[in-house]
């Protein structure tokens, strides 16, 4: 079945249990946005309606969003991130292969250091150690820990966790570094013409779809970055979204995130907290030392490199990027990159160092 027509038997099939679900999730995210973007908290419309989101989900409400509407939100950050491209920045690429190196390395790391964590401190099997300390590609780990039955439900909070820490952490420690600006509008492009944003649209979602035919990682926000970054980056056209677009578009990527909680129950969540934070605090510590290194042999920004390699999930560090002044370019070539490299390796990795199959199996 062709995506169009998958989406159209997911609308043929929604209930009014779900639109109540879906429209108390974008009230709550909504409400969170406006309040921390009121208190002027750097990425405030993404944290706070991550942040009310999850906190009601925790709770116990049913908190979510269709695929659909899901999907519209992420070719709407890409069309954003997109219109952010400018031919210098395209002119930047050929110093990524070495960063993209070292950040291979630094994710090896990352996750051989978390994985050391959750086994001698909290005594996890190797396998579940594995799959948990290593960084983004939430959906193929989740499904490889039921393949090789892992603990999944420890393995999701670990990964949950730490999305949601770089999430609301992340933009308060570059605006009190003085790495990106606090408060007030971030960096986008002007509202573009009705012309030129019909005709951005219709490339953004046409390249969504031809990747999602292709099963490109990412599809529904890579293809709109990608369509609007050709048009952008060429000078082709000019302008984005308009401020409502841009504003809904960022709570919403935000209130995406808060949902992964309402798999997740209160009692669970306690039980793994502790894994959680130890796991990405070491592995801040050993991306933290790669940021140095790339910092000393590239002449890319630091706010771009932190972002680049922050262990969080392409969308949300995205996003981020979106609201603070980032090199979109940059961060999202480093993401994509780790999660082909995650995607790639994990496999094998557990393979080779988690528990044999056949104990797996038992």
């Amino acid at each position: 079945m062709t995506p169009v027509l998958q989406t159209l038997s997911r609308i043929r099939h929604v209930s009014q249990r779900d639109i109540l679900h879906t429209s108390e999730t974008l009230l709550i995210g909504l409400a969170g946005g406006l309040l921390f973007e009121w208190l002027q908290l750097p990425g405030g419309l993404i944290s706070g309606a991550m942040i009310t989101v999850g906190a009601a989900a925790i709770a116990g409400r049913p908190m979510g969003l269709p695929p659909l509407m899901a999907h519209i939100i992420l070719m709407t950050l890409g069309l954003s991130l997109g219109s952010m491209v400018t031919p210098q920045m395209l002119t930047n690429m050929a110093a990524y292969p070495v960063s993209i190196a070292i950040l291979a390395v630094s994710t090896s790391c990352a996750t051989i250091g978390s994985s050391l964590y959750l086994q001698r401190i909290h005594h996890w099997d190797r396998t579940s150690a594995l799959l948990a300390g290593s960084p983004g590609a939430l959906s193929q780990i989740i499904m490889l820990a039921n393949e090789r039955h892992a603990d999944v439900a420890g393995i999701a909070v670990v990964q949950t966790m730490r999305v949601i820490i770089l999430t609301a952490a992340l933009p308060l420690i570059l605006a009190a570094s003085g790495l990106a600006q606090h408060g007030g509008a971030p960096l986008r492009a002007a509202p573009a013409t009705p012309l030129a944003l019909a005709v951005l649209v219709a490339v953004s979602v046409a390249a969504a779809l031809v990747l999602r035919v292709l099963k490109f990682p990412a599809s529904w926000m890579f293809g709109a970055m990608l369509g609007s970054s050709a048009l952008h980056g060429s000078g082709s056209i000019e302008g984005g979204l308009p401020t409502w677009a841009y504003a809904a578009a960022l709570i919403g990527i935000g209130a995406l995130i808060g949902t992964r909680f309402a798999r997740i129950s209160a009692r669970t969540l306690l039980s793994h907290m502790t894994a959680a934070i130890g796991s990405f605090t070491v592995a801040i510590v050993v991306s933290a030392i790669f940021v140095g290194l790339v910092t000393l042999t590239t002449h890319a920004r630091l706010s771009d490199i932190v972002v680049a390699f922050s262990p969080g999930a392409m969308d949300a560090m995205l996003a981020l990027a979106l609201t603070l002044h980032i090199d979109p370019i940059f961060v999202g070539a480093h993401h994509l990159s780790r999660f082909f490299f995650v995607s790639i390796a994990t496999p094998g990795i557990v393979h080779l160092f988690g528990r044999p199959q056949v104990d797996a199996d038992d």
